[in-house]
């Protein structure tokens, strides 16, 4: 969430060099140096970099829902900090591996994020955006059958079948 804030915060620069005097900042950059202060002794940071990279490479979108679903709250208008943990909660709940973060828990951790980086009402902002659209969306899966489901229910059936075969043939 920090790298994503001070991204935003600069301005989301896709290139190095510098505008208006002002050195632009890569993501990576920020990152990295992130990592280095937040995380010393970090050995895997994969999940970090994926959720930044993820975040970023469906910003679009991810901002088009944030102003579907918040349309009294221009993007613009919405602070730094629940913007981001909005890109992240967003991110997690539509493209993220469910089995790593399940959706109720990645729409959790982005209400502490707000709670504790945001302002007094961030919690509820950012939980009333995030369960909008995770009430739209469902819980995909939720309604699938397991595979050992589906085969014990084809055994109940073969066997529903051998029985009222052998009913029959007594009869």
């Amino acid at each position: 969430m920090q790298s994503l804030y001070e991204w935003d915060f600069w301005g989301m620069p896709s290139e190095s060099g510098k505008k208006n005097g002002a050195k632009k900042i890569l993501l990576e950059e920020i990152m990295e140096s992130n990592i280095k202060e937040f995380g010393p002794g970090l050995e895997d940071t994969s999940f970090i970099k994926d959720l930044v990279k993820g975040v970023t490479e469906h910003l679009d979108k991810v901002n088009e829902i944030i102003e579907k679903c918040a349309p009294e709250w221009p993007l613009e208008q919405i602070t730094i900090v629940d913007r981001n943990v909005l890109r992240i909660g967003i991110y997690e709940l539509l493209w993220g591996n469910r089995e790593e973060v399940p959706p109720k828990v990645a729409i959790n951790e982005a209400i502490e994020l707000a709670k504790n980086f945001g302002g007094e009402s961030s919690g509820r902002f950012v939980n009333g955006v995030l369960g909008t659209i995770y009430r739209e969306i469902g819980e995909p899966g939720k309604d699938e059958v397991s595979p050992k489901k589906e085969d014990a229910k084809k055994e109940d059936e073969l066997t529903e079948e051998k029985g009222n075969s052998s009913q029959k043939q007594s009869s």
